[in-house]
């Protein structure tokens, strides 16, 4: 046999191998997708219990959006989409998944503000100037204990920190954040509400004062922000969900409502995330004014697993915020493999929005998807499935979709 051949057919065989450690299939994937039903076929597939999710699409509220990556000879990109019952009128409770939105938000409305000395890295001190608002002019991430927009980011990011979200979204204020996000083409979308500090949807209206400081002088104030507009959902559907919720220890026996909560689509939550890693792609109106640095500092971030945070040092599993491939297992994620996501995990909803690369096999793809998990359909009492069903279908998920993807290179 010849040198070439036989290097050849050992690569095949290593992404065999390979195939059946990350996937725990034991077959290879189809290859062929030029087809409609894609992603349902690789499901049916496979002979476990993620096709029990497939199987009640209405009560487990799956979507799903899977973008595959390809290069032409010129080493341009180009995308192919595919999607489960996708619906971007079907409300669903976003969680933390909407929070990439203020990260990204929050470094352009600096580079508009375009102020000597301000920029992601400049202490800041965050006023109290309502009773339901928090103050803030002390953070034990930084090093010298001083908070910036750049360490709120790091921490949404990472760990997908409440109290950072709600420093970023009082930074950006309701109307503003909304405003900008429909004028760039991310219509659905709709952010109404702190996620670590309960207020009624009048005191989320509110957002705080901020000063940014260089040494002990203030070099940008800006004043408490009240939003005067009113938001509702246009055309969303099921607004109201479940039968019943605990609301102040007490169980009230009818749906919860959503109508005051935030909401972001699946292809919303997608198209922001290739709006960071491919913005050059991406149609021009959906960009953002950041720069390359910006950019980076976003994807090393994004990709960024808590054991590899420095300040602050974080103690959990590499999969705590990595949903899809590992969000059923405590292992540690090989380092060919960088995924850069932000997750969501509430009510009974998970979510990750999802670019996956292994740069050693010339893997790379996007997934987003949603799953809900809540057999009693009660909200607040605590009693999700995430670990029976969210977090084993989004892990099969992934694992399914790499497989493919990876026995589409050999």
């Amino acid at each position: 046999m010849k040198k070439h051949s036989l290097i050849k057919l050992c690569s095949v065989f290593i992404s065999l191998i390979l195939i059946f450690q990350i996937t725990g299939s034991n077959k290879v994937l189809a290859r062929d997708a030029n087809e409609k039903d894609l992603l349902e076929r690789l499901i049916n597939e496979q002979g476990d219990s993620i096709k029990k999710v497939f199987k009640d699409t209405d009560k487990y509220q799956v979507q799903i959006l899977y973008t595959r990556v390809s290069k032409d000879e010129n080493e341009k990109s180009n995308f192919t989409s595919f999607s489960y019952n996708l619906d971007g009128k079907q409300y669903f409770y976003p969680a933390s998944a909407i929070k990439l939105s203020a990260c990204v938000l929050a470094l352009e409305k600096l580079n508009n503000l375009n102020i000597d000395g301000l920029n992601k890295d400049t202490p800041l001190v965050i006023k109290k100037d309502r009773g339901s608002q928090k103050s803030q002019s002390w953070d034990s991430g930084t090093k010298d204990s001083k908070p910036t927009i750049a360490n709120f980011i790091k921490k949404v990011l990472v760990v997908s920190d409440n109290n950072s979200f709600d420093r970023l979204y009082e930074f950006l204020g309701q109307e503003y954040y909304n405003k900008t996000m429909w004028e760039k083409g991310y219509k659905n979308f709709l952010v109404m509400h702190r996620l670590g500090n309960p207020m009624s949807s009048t005191e989320n209206k509110y957002t705080n004062s901020f000063d940014f400081y260089k040494g002990n002088e203030v070099i940008y104030s800006q004043p408490m922000v009240y939003n005067t507009s009113s938001y509702e959902f246009n055309n969303i559907k099921d607004l109201t969900k479940g039968v019943g919720y605990i609301s102040k220890g007490k169980y009230i026996a009818s749906p919860k409502d959503f109508s005051k909560a935030n909401f972001m689509s699946i292809q919303c939550m997608q198209d922001l995330l290739m709006a960071i890693v491919y913005p050059q792609y991406i149609e021009e109106n959906k960009r953002f004014n950041l720069t390359e640095k910006d950019y980076e500092f976003l994807k090393e971030y994004l990709s960024m697993i808590p054991r590899e945070c420095e300040n602050p040092k974080y103690n959990y599993n590499d999969s705590y915020v990595k949903y899809f491939m590992f969000g059923d297992s405590k292992e540690k994620i090989p380092e060919n493999i960088k995924i850069y996501n932000k997750i969501g995990c509430a009510y009974g909803y998970l979510i990750d929005n999802a670019y996956i690369v292994d740069e050693k096999n010339n893997v790379e793809f996007f997934l987003t998807a949603v799953v809900y998990c809540n057999e009693n359909n009660v909200f607040n009492d605590g009693k999700y499935e995430y670990n029976k069903i969210g977090l084993p279908f989004l892990a099969k998920l992934g694992r399914i979709i790499y497989g493919y993807e990876l026995n589409s290179k050999t």
